[in-house]
């Protein structure tokens, strides 16, 4: 078990080691994803009252529409609905989801969040949180949504940074206060990942309720090394 508060390097080292070995028998990318989400939300705990950290865990990872299963294509245009976009597009697809409410472990179950269409760096910019992931994350935005061939192999390589909003509450970045943030006392946010050798870039995303600092947020980094080898043999097979 692990612990935002006193967080160390070899904790750290210890939980890319156990990454590495999950997914022994997933059959696709998306239950491969299932068991890190699910083991990031169970790990980390509060070593005085034993309540989990994690409010919610998530992984997602841009698709293209036109790849995607015929309800999640469905489900963005019709976000899309009225405007004016191209034929192909990305979308940044809800993979794997893990939390406290038992709508949060599924991801079909999800309102808002199973396909977030991405078709213009015009509609990621009105996506206050996916706009400050992209620029903490040192992420260029047309690798997000129109990744050069030419660079992708110089992309999959790259270490990326990690996103992080130490005080979630009122933060204009993360969305429905009211609904989420405020009710499920929600103090941190955290999200890492990377590019996958298709051009996909894929982010874990931790909403927790107890303080994530700086200092800490910033060994993530690292342990995305580690979830792109859990995934990168899928990169072919996504949806269970």
């Amino acid at each position: 078990m692990y612990n935002f508060a006193n967080l160390k390097i070899s904790d750290i080292v210890r939980c890319g080691r156990d990454i590495r070995v999950l997914g022994q028998d997933a059959k696709s990318m998306e239950d491969a994803a299932n068991e890190l989400v699910r083991y990031l939300f169970e790990h980390f705990v509060d070593e005085n009252t034993g309540e989990k950290e994690c409010v919610l865990v998530r992984l997602f990872k841009t698709h293209d529409i036109e790849k995607l299963p015929e309800n999640l294509q469905h489900f963005a245009k019709k976000l899309l609905s009225g405007e004016s976009v191209p034929s192909s597009f990305k979308c940044l697809t809800l993979l794997a989801t893990d939390g406290v409410e038992e709508a949060w472990k599924s991801r079909e179950k999800s309102n808002g969040h199973q396909a977030i269409p991405l078709p213009s760096k015009e509609v990621l910019y009105r996506i206050p949180m996916m706009r400050t992931l992209v620029k903490q994350m040192g992420l260029d935005v047309e690798t997000v949504i129109k990744p050069d061939p030419d660079l992708l192999k110089d992309l999959a390589q790259k270490t990326f940074n990690v996103f992080h909003v130490s005080e979630a509450e009122d933060s204009e970045y993360i969305p429905a206060q009211k609904e989420f943030v405020k009710p499920y006392g929600i103090k941190s946010v955290l999200g890492f990942g990377g590019v996958l050798p298709s051009g996909n870039v894929f982010v874990v995303i931790i909403f927790s309720k107890v303080p994530i600092s700086k200092e800490v947020a910033g060994m993530f980094d690292t342990l995305a090394l580690n979830v792109k080898m859990l995934i990168l043999p899928f990169d072919d097979l996504v949806f269970s």
